[in-house]
């Protein structure tokens, strides 16, 4: 029997040679490759989003489970892709235009994936045009836009002008320390994220 209970937890401990081993088992059984995801990986990265949001863990906990996501993600993405399952929707991602801080959008877009989403990351230091270029081509649901510094914040204006202007269907959420609500609503932005949890909160309901 598939142990999708034992895959959550090897997950949420951040056990990457346990999660590889059961989801390669769960695989060999062939059992349903949708199944594995949504009641192993997802059902895992569930509960260390929770955790995340309640300060019951932190940063360094939440990138060891996203890496033992990975691990298992490695082996049932090309099954996924075979069986033409389709991701919840697709994400782009990047640090706005003269910020090179990473850690915040590493975790949200690990977070994504672990929710089943196709995420794009363009990386840091990312210019208006190749965000609205990406999305498009990617016919992203959403575009995430992160920043660490209050120079760079105001790079995010240009991202949300230039996706009216070339037509760009995609929702934008923006985030980083120095953001705030009201920062978010001037520059037009669909959505503000406090932290990672509430990214991948506010990123799905655009969705829905």
């Amino acid at each position: 029997m598939a142990d999708f209970k034992g895959i959550a937890e090897a997950l949420i401990e951040g056990n990457a040679d346990k999660v590889k081993e059961l989801v390669q088992a769960a695989v060999d059984e062939n059992v349903g490759i949708k199944k594995v995801l949504d009641q192993g990986l997802i059902a895992g990265m569930e509960v260390v989003g929770v955790r995340f949001k309640n300060c019951e863990i932190y940063v360094p906990e939440v990138l060891v489970s996203a890496r033992a996501m990975s691990a298992g993600m490695k082996i049932l993405e090309p099954l996924l892709a075979k069986q033409g399952i389709k991701a919840k929707g697709t994400f782009v991602l990047g640090t706005v235009k003269g910020d090179l801080h990473d850690i915040g959008k590493n975790l949200v877009g690990m977070m994504l994936k672990g929710q089943g989403w196709k995420v794009v990351d363009l990386g840091v230091d990312i210019d208006a045009d190749k965000f609205i270029e990406s999305a498009i081509k990617e016919d992203a649901d959403v575009i995430g836009l992160s920043a660490l510094l209050t120079t760079t914040m105001v790079n995010m204006k240009g991202v949300i002008e230039l996706a009216k202007t070339k037509d760009c269907k995609s929702k934008i959420v923006v985030g980083g320390a120095p953001l705030t609500k009201s920062y978010a609503d001037e520059i037009g932005a669909d959505g503000y994220a406090p932290d990672a949890a509430t990214a991948v909160e506010i990123v799905q309901s655009l969705v829905q």
